[in-house]
């Protein structure tokens, strides 16, 4: 299988280069998410963090107002 990738690339010229410039890519992004992981305030992380829980309890909210309608 590599075989058939490897043959075509090695008649590009300067194919070397788009490794590289794919590890830099993946190193800046993840070294730019772990700096802002850790310089995070607290405050939004705990508010982003609950987002899924109020959405849960407004929907059973809704669910138990139209039950006792009917």
């Amino acid at each position: 299988m590599l075989k058939f990738v490897k043959g075509p690339l090695e008649s590009i010229e300067g194919v070397a280069i788009y490794p590289i410039i794919s590890l830099l890519i993946f190193f800046i992004f993840f070294t730019a998410l772990f700096w802002w992981v850790f310089t995070a305030k607290k405050d939004y992380i705990k508010k982003v963090s609950d987002i899924p829980l109020e959405l849960e309890d407004d929907s059973i909210l809704e669910i138990n107002q139209k039950e006792n309608r009917s």
